[in-house]
């Protein structure tokens, strides 16, 4: 991983915590962004009517597994005008194919320019551009055929987007906007500081921060309408049957075994608790798959387990409330900032200990929080998420969110719940600390081999056959 930091600004729950759609937010959502950044560059700098061609050139992790994210399509939409958080799902197949049949599309749905999916937009397998495995580069020429303009973007993972120019002048973009905060931190030292000298929780460490831009009553607003996003997409998943789209042939498991569960008036077993934990990730990562709206959190890939979390405080602990909710996401969130800035949220760059690593973290820190455990027992929880997640890699079958993507987070639900179990009861203290585990999975990250990075290059992606690949 480049040593220059990623970090320009301080982050905002309502950035890992954003709606879009899926399968990923590094590969879809990021994208999407970055394509709609730059037709609305055009259109600032006065040179929009101006443009006769576009062009889109993806490298590394982008080019080998774009086919099987929804890459390509995330940029047409992108061009189009459409953002993440505001298309509905149910019209993206429409949309494509007009673009596909007609050969050409409309800038922000306005400009028209012909379009050639096969030539202006190129998947460059085996490039790679120095900073960031998830590199595009997006070109206007004139009407002579031209280059007018040209910006390179970098999807860093969780749907967050950098251009070129923002890497180089991160010191200080960084500098103006950490003064901006009153609690800016970086590592899991300087936030538990934070809380020793106000005697703040976490998560009014996080609350303080976040009224920077917005007012406590809508910060609680929108976390409460997160919660109803990852809510309905749990009951979608729920109702929805058939195979999952991309060629694997993955048969949707949500609805059956919600079926079954519900048949039961109640517990048979108390580990039955997590066939409701597992139904509940199963559902969100089945319908991110499909192309359907999920929240982010903190990735799109990693999107089922801070939800089944949640379900799980929500349904299953004594008297749950939604003070508790807004604590598990405001804590859940100053841990999902220690591995940005310590890290990373990015397969292309951790493996999948940056997606369901980090998930299983956030989760365990969240749920210690929200049933009133303390500071020290959510930094414990959130360590235990992430060092049983050390070295897991990426290695999606076929290019697609699919396998091992799906059960991979309901194994991250059960690991995040496990961990704030052996926090709370924790009575002889603990060795290490998460500013520790987060530099091991950072080195770990480095130290692994580019094939157990979202290249569909190794482990199960090439032991499992597949017929029609997406990548």
């Amino acid at each position: 991983m480049n040593s220059i930091k990623k970090n320009f600004i301080p982050v905002s729950l309502f950035q890992l915590f954003s709606i879009g759609i899926g399968p990923s937010s590094s590969h879809t959502v990021g994208p999407m962004r970055a394509s709609h950044q730059f037709v609305s560059i055009l259109q600032s700098l006065g040179i929009l009517e101006n443009v006769s061609r576009v062009s889109v050139e993806l490298f590394g992790s982008l080019a080998m597994t774009g086919h099987g994210h929804a890459t390509d399509i995330a940029i047409l939409l992108g061009l189009i005008g459409e953002k993440p958080e505001l298309i509905d799902p149910d019209t993206v197949s429409a949309k494509i194919e007009n673009i596909r049949k007609e050969g050409a599309l409309k800038l922000l749905g306005s400009h028209f320019i012909s379009f050639s999916v096969a030539q202006d937009l190129l998947f460059l397998k085996g490039k790679r551009l120095p900073f960031h495995s998830n590199a595009m580069k997006c070109k206007a020429y004139n009407a002579q055929g031209e280059e007018i303009f040209s910006k390179i973007f970098y999807s860093v993972g969780g749907g967050f987007v950098v251009d070129h120019e923002e890497v180089f002048s991160s010191e200080k973009k960084e500098s103006e906007a950490t003064a901006e905060i009153p609690y800016p931190f970086h590592t899991g030292a300087q936030l538990l500081e934070h809380c020793q000298k106000t005697g703040l929780s976490i998560s009014e460490i996080m609350l303080a921060n976040e009224k920077t831009w917005r007012s406590e009553e809508e910060v609680y607003e929108g976390i409460w309408h997160i919660w109803e996003v990852m809510k309905g997409c749990v009951e979608r998943g729920c109702s929805q049957e058939g195979i999952l789209p991309g060629g694997l042939n993955v048969a949707r498991r949500a609805a059956l075994l919600h079926r079954d569960l519900s048949q039961k008036k109640e517990l048979e077993d108390p580990s039955e608790i997590f066939d409701w934990v597992s139904l509940y990730a199963l559902a969100v990562n089945e319908e991110n798959a499909a192309g359907g709206k999920v929240v982010t959190a903190p990735t799109n890939g990693a999107s089922g387990i801070i939800p089944a979390v949640l379900h799980y405080y929500d349904r299953f602990t004594k008297n749950p409330t939604k003070e508790g909710i807004y604590r598990f996401f405001l804590t859940a969130a100053a841990i999902g900032i220690l591995y940005k800035e310590g890290a990373s949220l990015s397969a292309a760059e951790m493996g999948c200990q940056g997606e369901v690593g980090v998930a299983c973290s956030m989760a365990a820190g969240g749920l210690v929080a929200a049933l009133g455990g303390t500071t020290f027992q959510i930094e414990n929880a959130a360590e235990i998420g992430m060092e049983h997640n050390l070295g897991l890699t990426c290695d999606p079958v076929g290019g697609l969110v699919q396998i091992p993507c799906i059960e991979r987070n309901t194994m991250g639900a059960i690991k995040a719940i496990n961990a704030y179990r052996l926090a709370m009861n924790n009575k002889t203290g603990y060795r290490v600390t998460l500013d520790q585990v987060i530099a091991s999975m950072r080195q770990t990250g480095e130290d692994m081999n580019s094939i157990y990075k979202e290249t569909s290059e190794g482990g199960l992606a090439i032991h499992v056959p597949v017929t029609h690949p997406a990548c």
